[in-house]
């Protein structure tokens, strides 16, 4: 055993501390989340900044070399505020880096929210405000891990917090390669995903990429009249409804060729809770076919983000002469998501109905992520979170996105990266009412201090 890892608390002793700290980490929270970090609205620039400065404090406070940085990109796009904190150094101990972000999603319909988005509210066992789990839960596992073990650290630390996810994080690579001696890491925690549900740890074992376009439709050169022309002559809106229904089989299944996809997962998702967490009505059946699990994990699938037509309230007798909407493409993990997007077009071209004409505009495309499933970093994180939560923990497969990885992997391709998080089916991250299963927080603090104090031991 190193002198370092025989320095560090035993489980008990972090139990322990964490019983007497957690109302001040949960405190912590509910400060992250008033301060609104929306991150896309030009709005609430300065609450990002605030929110910046605020967790570069906490960082700092607890004795870590802790700066704010920014960058620019060759193209011109200035970056969003990022926290770097460094913990003291650790002589022949391995470095980590924490991973998370402060910035936040609008509330959208703050009418639907059943309390003040940007109040943190306790119900029950969960805590409910906008990013009191995505990602304001990341961001306080790090604190939380790092208060415990702040005058016994066994390894070197630098905490990562950056603040453009919620809009693809467009200066990230900039970021990383302007900071790279900053950032150089043995092993790299990502926080900011799933677990497999309340009460059950996970490990991240796949992510599904990301790729999104615009098609513009168009029939016509100007509107003309319904009842003169209606009949051989099909609307815009028609045109694009027969066009996206294209994509699809009579199961739903996804007919675009070229995208792969698997239809086995590891493990079995009830339809019930499925349904339950995604507010399903009654009567409306899943599409498609194969484990329900691969296809939210393992299988592809496009989803109509936008959709510009003639609003109700301002419609007339004429027919539709253009209409633009925006597919989102989850894309099977490992397959490129720049290849998968040429498969799409190359489908909405080859089926653009009666001749109508089409323009297809790239919009972005993010990389998935598949985790080496052997690597000692993996397997210990596994019993960090069993012993955390009391559960075994599993493996499970994300279909959202974090592109992001990929570039952790292709600068830093001798670290270790691993991908875990505290939200959970009833997180509703992006929605209202999104909220923080609070014992599962607990866990987490506790999950990482432990992963932390063995990781000297591989």
């Amino acid at each position: 055993m190193s002198e370092t890892s025989a320095l560090a608390p035993s489980r008990d002793e972090l139990n322990s501390l964490l019983d007497s700290s957690f109302d001040s980490f949960l405190d912590e929270l509910k400060t992250l989340v008033a301060i609104p970090s929306v991150s896309s609205d030009p709005a609430h620039q300065e609450d990002l900044t605030r929110s910046a400065a605020h967790v570069c404090e906490r960082f700092a406070s607890l004795g870590f070399d802790a700066e704010v940085l920014r960058v620019t990109t060759p193209e011109g796009v200035e970056g969003k505020p990022a926290i770097v904190a460094t913990s003291p150094k650790v002589e022949g101990a391995p470095t980590v880096l924490l991973y998370a972000h402060h910035d936040v999603q609008p509330t959208g319909d703050v009418s639907r929210w059943a309390s003040d988005p940007f109040v943190a509210e306790v119900r029950g066992d969960r805590i409910y405000g906008r990013g009191t789990s995505d990602d304001g839960a990341g961001v306080i596992v790090h604190f939380g891990a790092m208060s415990l073990l702040k005058d016994r650290l066994p390894v070197n630390v630098v905490v990562f917090i950056e603040g453009e996810e919620e809009i693809g994080s467009p200066s990230f690579t900039t970021f990383l390669e302007t900071h790279k001696d900053k950032l150089k890491a043995d092993v790299i925690v990502v926080a900011d995903s799933d677990n497999w549900k309340v009460g059950e740890p996970a490990v991240t074992s796949t992510l599904r990429g990301n790729s999104v376009c615009t098609v513009d439709l168009t029939v016509a050169d100007h509107a003309v009249h319904s009842g003169m022309f209606g009949g051989p002559m099909l609307d815009s809106v028609t045109c694009a409804a027969m066009l996206i229904s294209s994509l699809y089989d009579e199961k739903g299944d996804l007919v675009v060729e070229g995208l792969g996809g698997s239809d086995k997962a590891d493990v079995d998702w009830p339809e019930d809770e499925f349904r339950a967490a995604a507010g399903l009505l009654d009567g409306v059946q899943l599409a498609g076919s194969g484990d329900l699990a691969a296809r939210v994990w393992t299988k592809p699938s496009v989803s109509v983000i936008g959709f510009d037509a003639c609003p109700v309230s301002n419609s007339s007798n004429t027919i539709a002469p253009h209409t633009r909407f925006r597919l989102s493409m989850r894309v099977v993990p490992g397959k490129d998501p720049v290849e998968a997007m040429d498969r799409l077009i190359e489908h909405l071209e080859s089926h653009a109905p009666f001749g109508a004409h089409l323009e297809i505009t790239r919009n972005e495309a993010g990389n998935g992520y598949q985790a080496d499933m052997d690597s000692p970093v993996t397997k210990l994180l596994h019993e960090a979170l069993s012993d955390a939560w009391g559960v075994k923990s599993v493996n499970i497969g994300v279909g959202g996105s974090i592109p992001f990885i990929t570039d952790f992997q292709r600068l830093f391709p001798h670290a270790q990266v691993v991908v875990t998080g505290v939200e959970d089916p009833l997180t509703n991250a992006h929605s209202e009412d999104e909220s923080q299963s609070i014992p599962d927080l607990r866990a987490a603090i506790l999950a990482e201090a432990l992963l932390l104090t063995r990781l000297p031991q591989l």
